[in-house]
């Protein structure tokens, strides 16, 4: 912790626990050195003084001028010092008078959410009570007993269960409902309170009183608690026409995930020897650990090979990431796919492949999360998630979208405008563009979801039909050749009739909007005859709009279903035969001379 102020005339500077002291106004000098900018410096510069007699009788004044922003540092402590003590008084002040009984805790947090909100979204206060979802969210562990749950109104009942999990080795299904856990009822409480009382230490035990969906028996569950960790590398097999491919699923970049992407490939690789290429899917990872972005890289180029550049304000933090272990293979052909969702890490790995003409990138343009985040301690075991620094790709640029720093009075982050984009080059001589996430050198449109599949998942349909499927079939054929009969899809269509599968249409919404706004001017009555005609001739048959969605429904009920057999791996391998990126990707890497073109300047 770094600190200036004024004791008794004096000027104190606090350095990380340390106070020192100058009478004087020669001391002031000090802070011209740019503490905040170059720390290291700066310490080093105080240990040389420290050397001498006192504090500054060992310092060689001639030759040596310390003045200028010397006013402009001082005002800046000053200014952080003098609105602290404004904060501090103005929430005892409160804890004081207010009419009502306050939570100090509570109210700090929202005035630092608020203050953060300033900056970029990545910037984030972590209290004590967050801590153990923070670091779920970078670790991929959590003691707990590997079950989700989900709410259909007041009513909770068990989501996913994981693989080998003290919820499934207890005997717990999805759909079970939970009526209380620890004697405690659930009506009322949110998803949040649930998890919090789920979550524990690895070995202390929990009770749950469930309903089971396929029985209805009701009965007590006394699970033990573990250490829940969820692989980042939930699938890896084989595709392609011949299925000597390797595909790999990467789902975050957490601790040792390079380890689990070399193990997944070894494995392969002692199935198939002679791998016709390699298929890393990075969609919807939202990225981690900078250091196994590297190792990802270090897969597939040689040791030595830059890879990222971090540069931020404190320049002694600026470094360059290159690989630094045995490479996996240089030479097998390469896809990488990624989509809007594919973010930081992510990016780096196919920036990286992308500014060495190493792999092929295929999908949608990334996120553009450039920036860089370090946790620091603030004591009491709250920590602050800042942004420190901006990464460049080996060519130079940086991938960055979003212009924090130019935020308007409204509170909107502008992207970065095409003219402020730089064009920088690949190995090959390939043009790459900086600030706008990675442009995927085969850009594939996004199939969007109808809100028809949205309403029937959002409702809980599908969720509720594969629990009745289940109850009904003991087994299904494996993950990669399941899929529903034309009689079976009917069934679910018979099944949905009774439910209310209302929505409404983009068209509809306009409409709607349309006719409040004649209302709101005073037009509605004139036009009501033509606005309940043009309603009329776009309502909808449910059952017509089933069918004309048939495909997409089919898709999504058979991985639920899939995923209540194999688990997250079955409903990756299940949806792979209808994966338009994958099959683009598997087909680039089975036509070489495309393959190679791809990574080629066009002349």
């Amino acid at each position: 912790m770094r600190s200036v102020r004024h004791e008794d005339n004096k000027i104190v500077l606090i350095f990380q626990n340390k106070r020192y002291f100058a009478n004087g106004s020669w001391f002031c000098t000090l802070l011209s050195l740019k503490i905040d900018k170059n720390q290291v410096s700066y310490m080093r510069f105080l240990k040389r003084i420290k050397k001498g007699k006192g504090f500054l009788a060992g310092v060689a004044l001639s030759g040596v001028v310390f003045f200028f922003i010397q006013a402009k540092t001082e005002d800046s402590y000053f200014e952080v010092s003098k609105n602290l003590d404004i904060f501090a008084t103005l929430l005892k002040t409160l804890n004081t008078f207010y009419v009502d009984p306050i939570e100090p805790g509570k109210l700090v947090k929202t005035g630092i959410d608020a203050m953060l909100e300033e900056l970029d979204p990545y910037t984030n206060y972590i209290t004590e009570a967050d801590i153990e979802e923070y670091e779920f969210q970078t670790t991929g562990k959590y003691g707990g007993i590997g079950a989700n749950m989900h709410k259909k109104g007041e009513d909770i009942y068990i989501g996913d269960v994981y693989e080998n999990s003290p919820a499934q080795k207890a005997g717990l299904h999805p759909g079970d409902m939970v009526q209380y856990i620890d004697n405690q009822a659930l009506k009322g409480k949110s998803i949040e309170d649930i998890s919090i009382l789920l979550k524990g230490a690895p070995g202390t035990q929990v009770t749950l009183k469930v309903k089971d969906t396929y029985t209805g028996a009701v009965s007590q569950k006394i699970i033990t608690r573990g250490e829940i960790e969820v692989s980042s590398v939930p699938y890896a097999g084989f595709i392609g026409s011949e299925k000597n491919i390797a595909y790999v699923k990467l789902t975050q970049f957490t601790p040792g995930c390079s380890r689990l992407v070399r193990s997944a490939l070894d494995s392969l690789m002692k199935v198939q020897p002679n791998l016709k290429g390699v298929t890393l899917d990075l969609r919807n990872n939202p990225g981690g650990l900078l250091d196994e972005a590297v190792n990802i890289c270090n897969l597939f180029v040689d040791r030595g090979q830059l890879v990222v550049s971090t540069k931020g304000k404190l320049q002694d933090l600026d470094k360059d990431y290159k690989t630094l272990g045995q490479v996996w293979n240089k030479d097998v052909p390469l896809t990488v796919i990624v989509n809007h969702s594919s973010a930081s890490a992510s990016e780096i790995v196919a920036g990286t492949m992308q500014d060495l003409d190493r792999g092929v990138i295929i999908g949608q343009r990334s996120y553009g999360k450039g920036l860089v985040q370090n946790v620091h301690p603030l004591g009491y075991n709250a920590r602050l998630k800042v942004t420190i620094a901006k990464y460049y790709t080996p060519s130079g640029r940086c991938i960055q979208a979003l212009d924090y720093s130019h935020r308007s009075k409204e509170g909107i982050v502008p992207r970065f405008a095409d003219s402020s984009k730089k064009s920088f080059k690949t190995v090959n001589g390939r043009t790459v563009w900086s600030g706008g996430g990675v442009e995927p050198d085969l850009k594939m449109m996004e199939e969007p979801i109808s809100l028809l599949a949205i309403t029937l998942y959002t409702k809980n349909y599908f969720f509720d039909y594969a629990s009745d499927y289940v109850h009904a079939h003991s087994t299904i054929a494996k993950a990669s050749d399941f899929a529903l009969t034309d009689a079976e899809f009917n069934d679910f269509v018979k099944w949905l009739e009774p439910k209310d599968c209302a929505y409404k249409t983009e068209t509809e919404i306009e409409l709607d909007s349309l006719k409040a706004q004649a209302i709101k001017e005073k037009m509605y009555e004139g036009a009501k005859n033509e606005f309940e005609a043009l309603k009329q001739k776009m309502g909808r048959d449910k059952k017509q709009d089933i069918m004309n969605h048939k495909e997409e429904l089919k898709h999504m009920l058979e991985g639920e279903i899939v995923a209540r057999y194999y688990f997250l791996r079955g409903r990756i391998a299940q949806g792979l035969a209808h994966d338009d990126e994958l099959q683009k990707a598997t087909y680039t890497i089975e036509h070489s001379n495309e393959y190679h073109a791809l990574l080629e300047v066009k002349k």
